[in-house]
């Protein structure tokens, strides 16, 4: 297939492209200076014409004119305007004669104005106009002769170009190409030649050689893959022997790590369950001892009140009774009917703030509760525990905000911050001063809590989240409160809790979606 007429390779197509740009580049140059060059000498040539018509034909003129032959006057100026380049002339004297040839709408590029004068005396004015568009003319044809010649003397080299890299370059790189996409393993031993080449070497040589010398590298290559290869299968089969003995050694340590995690997890959430029941413990406690306050009172008040009924019941026997003792007697009956009613609601409402609180959470289902009612019942409850400090808790809640939650997660999240600031933010303080803030928004719920306490150490912050983590080892702290607060925040209701910075004591911030 003949490659140059066809040009089908790309490195011929690129080059070809190449050529004729860069040559049409240079001839277009050329062209420009030589058309240039051209046209000075044309406007030479017509400032030479100005000087000839001065030179030959005024004197001919002022002749005809001193004369009055106008016949020759129109001649003359006939002969002025046939010049190449004139376009347009006109000649008049005193006398108000006026003879004129060629174009009066000529639009001049130089116009000169000559004086006639016959044996010193001024007979008339010579006025001649001229343009370029004969110049223009000539440029254009002698253009279009420049850029056709060019043109077809771009393409014969060109094409002799195309030949002659043909011949040299392109068929030796479809000869290396064709031996590249044929080299394989099994015919590494032939060697790339390329044929009708000169005696003298040059790149295409460099080339070869330097191919020739890469296949002889990678045979060797080949060799010790393979000698590599079959070391490693030998290998292999001494691996397989020794992996089957250490993976059933591992299965046995997995059965045995995995027991042991299995007791370990068992044995952590025993732990959370102790901690919950230790919790739910004190509690129980400090309610019965607030509760056993306003049941005495009721068994002491009671006790007087039958008294004073059996009291009366004798007077009545007796026929003793007076109205004074009846009235007296009555009096006492209701100061004993009312201290025994609030005795008997302070128990109550005591009763009832710790039954909503100690409610399993496994046995927990969602419910719509009134939030403000039940976050004042939690603290209520768990006061009876630090009774004898003076702790002042603010609550900010809306009073008409319900929501469908599990109450008992609430009651554990609230008590254990509580505890936490009774017994690590305000250990050895009296007083002390609680937030406990929630907000609606967007479909989420959250909680911001702070204490004025002493704080949490800087080497605990990240990890106070973390289950057994606690300043307290050996003193009772059991580290699982807060990892309690994280797993219920996260797993029950589905939200996210973290410790925020704060200028004194701590600040957390829960974040849970709400139905």
């Amino acid at each position: 297939m003949n490659r140059v007429t066809e040009i089908n390779d790309k490195l011929t197509k690129r080059l070809l492209l190449y050529i004729l740009l860069w040559s049409t580049f240079v001839s277009v140059c050329s062209t420009l200076v030589q058309l240039y060059s051209s046209f000075q000498e044309d406007l030479l040539l017509l400032e030479q014409r100005f000087d000839n018509i001065e030179k030959s034909y005024i004197p001919s003129i002022a002749s005809s004119l001193w004369d009055f032959n106008k016949p020759l006057v129109a001649q003359q100026i006939q002969g002025i305007v046939d010049l190449p380049d004139i376009g347009f002339v006109k000649v008049e004297n005193d006398f108000d004669y006026q003879q004129q040839f060629g174009n009066a709408e000529i639009i001049a590029k130089k116009f000169v104005e000559f004086p006639i004068d016959f044996d010193g005396k001024h007979v008339g004015q010579l006025h001649v106009y001229a343009d370029h568009q004969d110049i223009y003319q000539r440029l254009w044809q002698h253009a279009g002769f420049i850029f056709t010649t060019e043109f077809i003397k771009i393409f014969i080299i060109a094409f002799f170009i195309i030949l002659i890299v043909d011949k040299m370059v392109i068929r030796h790189l479809f000869q290396i190409t064709h031996y590249a996409q044929q080299l394989a393993s099994h015919n590494l031993d032939e060697e790339l030649t390329l044929f009708n080449r000169p005696a003298k070497e040059d790149e295409l040589d460099y080339l070869v050689n330097a191919i020739n010398s890469m296949r002889i590298k990678l045979q060797d290559e080949i060799f010790k893959l393979e000698d590599a290869e079959n070391a490693l299968l030998a290998l292999n089969g001494e691996l397989e022997v020794k992996v089957h003995d250490r993976t059933a050694k591992l299965e046995e340590s997995n059965k045995q790590l995995q027991s042991s995690f299995d007791n370990l997890t068992l044995a952590q959430d025993q732990l959370v369950q102790s901690e919950k029941m230790a919790s739910l413990g004190q509690l129980v406690a400090g309610v019965a001892h607030e509760v056993n306050t306003p049941l005495g009172i009721c068994v002491t008040s009671i006790t007087a009140l039958k008294d004073k009924v059996e009291d009366l019941q004798k007077a009545v026997d007796s026929q003793e009774l007076t109205k004074s003792f009846l009235t007296d007697t009555l009096n006492l009956l209701i100061e004993y009917e009312q201290i025994i009613e609030r005795s008997l609601n302070k128990s109550v409402k005591l009763i009832r703030s710790f039954k909503s609180v100690a409610v399993e959470q496994h046995t927990d289902p969602e419910v719509n509760i009134n939030l403000y009612q039940h976050v004042h019942d939690v603290v209520n409850t768990v006061k009876t525990l630090f009774k004898q400090k003076k702790y002042h808790i603010n609550i900010d809640v809306d009073k008409e905000l319900s929501l469908i939650t599990y109450p008992s997660a609430w009651n554990q999240i609230l008590t254990n911050f509580l505890m936490n600031s009774h017994i690590h933010g305000f250990e050895s303080r009296l007083e002390g001063e609680i937030s406990i803030t929630f907000t609606k928004s967007k479909g989420h719920l959250t909680l911001i809590y702070t204490d004025n306490g002493k704080g949490i150490a800087e080497d605990i912050k990240k990890r106070i989240f973390d289950p057994f983590v606690t300043t307290k080892r050996g003193q009772g702290g059991s580290g699982l409160g807060l990892n309690i607060v994280f797993n219920l925040v996260n797993a029950k209701l589905g939200g996210t809790i973290k410790s925020l910075e704060s200028e004194q004591g701590v600040c957390f911030k829960v974040k849970v979606p709400i139905k």
